[in-house]
């Protein structure tokens, strides 16, 4: 440990500010030094530990890895690798902000050396997803290909999913990263025109809710970090109908059904109900995992990737062990609707999600509701 270090390191807690150490380490780095800012978070992770840090080292080691992830160049690349693979540092949830941070920062090329080097098998699953999410062919990247097409990691989670996007993915929300902070879209509500289409003597064939504890945690696999981490609330159920539905009646079954998140829609408040894409059932989904609500960061590209084929799958009733293909061609034959109301239920700020399928044969009818607040 530098005489440098040891000096940040040993008047951390002393300091009301930390702006001094972060000029020091952008100074070092932009000389060429990446070395000294991996050697600093280390030397803080090993003094203050991992847990419970005190915000002196949280907001230094949090400025030293954007500024080595996010800084354009193949020694930034080594030196964040380093930093978040020693043994001080290094945490599955840590790996998957990583592989975010240098996805979308870094060529692929030099990310390649991820896979070549030192590395946990954690961020590499998470890299190979996060580039494949920004549109890189990774079976073809010299370098990556060997280690994404290998079979030995085929028991870990993400290898569910295909190394290529369809096209229900291809306007993915991504965060963009800065050494300051980060910034994203938020897609949710429904998009573009909205139409009404509630009809007061409309008949609905009766309904029984078949709602089981593990249909509703799948369904609300990609928004359970908003009840989870923020100040979140879910409604995910299922109902079966006697007879096939019209997707034109779905506005008029949605009332029916006894939901929560509508309860007290009216001559005075409204239900406002429209037909969309897989794509943009997929693209709210993915917002909404990847980079959460409220008070959360969600949890990035290539886990919110995989949260939000669950949430797909649960909801067009897919089966038990599906395969990502088979998953797909089952969402593209459901019949999706985006729904909002101005509901108390609904928190109406900035996050607010609602979303009806109907299946292919039009007798279950799958409702998601999610909603969060400030």
């Amino acid at each position: 440990m530098t005489d440098q270090i040891q000096e940040i390191v040993t008047g951390l807690p002393d300091l009301t500010e930390v702006t001094g150490v972060w000029a020091v380490v952008d100074g070092r780095v932009a000389r060429g030094d990446a070395a000294f800012a991996a050697d600093l978070g280390i030397a803080l992770a090993r003094t203050y530990g991992t847990e419970g840090q005190i915000w002196q080292c949280r907001s230094v080691f949090d400025h030293l890895l954007r500024l080595l992830a996010t800084t354009a160049g193949p020694e930034n690349v080594t030196q964040a690798l380093r930093l978040v693979s020693s043994a001080e540092v290094t945490s599955r949830k840590l790996d998957r902000y990583t592989a975010s941070l240098l996805a979308s920062s870094h060529e692929a090329t030099d990310l390649a050396a991820a896979f070549t080097g030192r590395a946990s098998e954690e961020l590499r699953a998470c890299l190979v997803h996060e580039l494949v999410l920004r549109g890189v062919v990774v079976e073809e990247m010299p370098g990556i290909a060997g280690w994404a097409t290998s079979p030995h990691w085929s028991h870990h989670p993400l290898s569910w999913l295909p190394l290529t996007l369809s096209d229900v993915e291809e306007h993915a929300d991504l965060p963009r990263y800065s050494i300051r902070g980060s910034s994203h879209s938020m897609p949710y509500g429904p998009s573009g025109s909205r139409e009404l289409a509630v009809f007061a003597n409309a008949r609905v064939p009766s309904a029984k809710e078949t709602t089981t504890q593990a249909a509703a945690t799948a369904m609300a696999r990609a928004v359970a970090n908003w009840a989870e981490e923020s100040n979140g609330r879910i409604e995910a159920r299922v109902f079966d109908l006697a007879e096939p539905l019209d997707a034109e009646s779905v506005p008029n079954a949605l009332l029916t059904l006894g939901l929560e998140c509508l309860h007290g829609v009216g001559k005075k408040t409204a239900l406002s109900v429209a037909v969309r894409p897989p794509a943009q059932a997929w693209r709210v989904l993915f917002a909404a995992a990847s980079t959460g609500g409220a008070y959360n960061s969600g949890s990035y590209g290539a886990y919110g990737r995989l949260a939000t084929w669950q949430s797909l799958a649960a909801l067009a009733g897919s089966p038990e062990g599906a395969t990502a293909a088979e998953v797909e061609a089952r969402v593209r034959n459901c019949v999706w609707h985006g729904f909002d109301a101005d509901t108390k239920w609904f928190e109406q700020v900035a996050w607010d999600i609602g979303l009806a399928t109907l299946s292919p044969d039009r007798r279950r009818l799958a409702v998601l509701a999610a909603t969060d607040t400030d």
